[in-house]
């Protein structure tokens, strides 16, 4: 019992405060696969053993060929997880996630989503009778703002406590009608029976899982992505070809096939021309063997974007950022629309970071 109220008393200090703050890293972590948000509270981020779920789920994509790409504002984990990135606020109910949902999904564009939340609700006895309401608002609003992401929402996981299981299990009865609901309208709703993947025993303090426990919840991520075609790509499958837009201008990164050609925008079309694929080794290439380039090994402001033979070089590697920005890991230098132009023509240089729209990306 002791335990259980130092763990409430932390929890409601961490809801005030993670409700207005948001730990975003210098760079965020991106190898081009598939974006999964990992979206939820402490169960999310990994209370009691950092990276929780999210460990064992990247090595199971990893062992199964997959290459996914974690995106999120929040950042934590071991070694062993190789992709931090996360959307898990410890604290957090559903109507402060649902605050916040559509600018983070406007700034990760996921394909996936992993939705655990309520589990904050039963635990502050917030407004119970409308839980079921709210996560359904929250659920319309990730399809809203992501039409085409595939959503994988979870009962919450047990708890220790007899009244507050008694709570939980009375939410969760109200999760397959929600998301058959949404299925029904023509969403990629999917429902996960998370609940029933663990017990109390399954616990380390009552409310989170033990490392097999959360290893448990991987596994039925695992099997749930599994059953949804396309989830997380294809195993083995080879890196996807995209646009580059713009943020501010709508347009997209657009390059003829001519070593040292600098980078433009130009209205988005399916053509060669603004068809990239980020690799595993962070190249951004283009008609097979070209690369995105910093001119002339350059790592000073106005050095232009061209493109270039393949080389392996430092210089033609870039950092996509779940911020939006593109950056040189040679210079660590934003891609940038130079002069903030979003006109077709307007050339692409390397900018000292500054957080504007002209050097705000999407690759999709």
């Amino acid at each position: 019992m002791r335990t259980r109220l130092r763990w409430l008393v932390a929890a409601a200090a961490a809801a005030v405060v993670s409700a207005t703050l948001s730990v975003v890293p210098a760079s965020a972590e991106s190898n081009g696969g598939v974006r999964v948000m990992p979206l939820g509270d402490s169960i999310t981020d990994g209370a009691e053993v950092p990276g929780g779920y999210r460990i064992g789920l990247w090595q199971r994509l990893v062992g199964g060929s997959y290459r996914v790409d974690f995106v999120g504002s929040q950042y934590n984990g071991p070694a062993s997880l190789g992709d931090h990135d996360h959307e898990g606020h410890p604290g957090w109910r559903i109507d402060q996630i649902d605050a916040n949902i559509v600018p983070w999904l406007q700034n990760t564009t996921p394909h996936t989503v992993l939705l655990h939340i309520g589990t904050n609700d039963v635990l502050q006895n917030f407004n119970l009778a409308t839980a079921p309401a709210r996560l359904s608002a929250l659920v319309d609003h990730v399809t809203a703002t992501v039409p085409g992401a595939e959503v994988f929402v979870a009962t919450i996981i047990p708890l220790a406590n007899a009244d507050q299981e008694s709570k939980a299990r009375s939410y969760n009865s109200t999760i397959p009608g929600i998301v058959q609901s949404k299925a029904a309208a023509g969403k990629h709703v999917h429902l996960v029976d998370m609940h029933s993947a663990l017990t109390a025993a399954d616990l380390v303090d009552g409310v989170h899982p033990t490392a097999s426990g959360y290893d448990k919840m991987a596994a039925t991520w695992y099997t749930a992505l599994g059953s949804v075609p396309g989830s997380v790509g294809d195993p083995g499958g080879p890196p996807v070809a995209r646009h580059i837009a713009g943020t501010q201008s709508g347009r997209c990164v657009d390059v003829p096939n001519t070593n040292g050609t600098q980078a433009r925008l130009w209205d988005c079309a399916n053509q060669a021309s603004q068809s990239w694929t980020y690799t595993p080794s962070r190249q951004l290439t283009i008609y097979g063997n070209k690369c995105l380039d910093a001119n002339n090994q350059g790592t000073s402001s106005g050095t232009q974007v061209i493109v270039w033979d393949c080389n392996g070089q430092t210089n033609q590697q870039w950092t996509v950022g779940s911020n939006g920005t593109i950056t040189g890991v040679q210079s660590n230098l934003c891609l940038d629309a130079y002069g903030q132009g979003t006109a077709n023509g307007t050339q692409l240089v390397l900018w000292a970071c500054t957080g504007q729209a002209n050097q705000q990306w999407t690759l999709r």
